[in-house]
């Protein structure tokens, strides 16, 4: 399903394009950064858990 004007991505920078039309594309960008920092520091309390048998924090 295509929302914006081109197959391309929005860009923040880009004077063509509306400022809906450049947070629906930084949406999904910035749900999987969330994701994978999440995922890192968890993985990093899990590890600290195993090396000293308590979490941090």
């Amino acid at each position: 399903m295509m929302l914006g004007h081109d197959a391309d991505a929005a860009d923040a920078t880009d004077g063509n394009r509306g400022w809906g039309e450049v947070a629906l594309a930084a949406t999904p960008q910035g749900a999987i950064f969330a994701g994978v920092k999440a995922a890192v520091d968890r993985a990093g309390a899990a590890a600290i858990r195993h090396l000293t048998g308590t979490l941090p924090g």
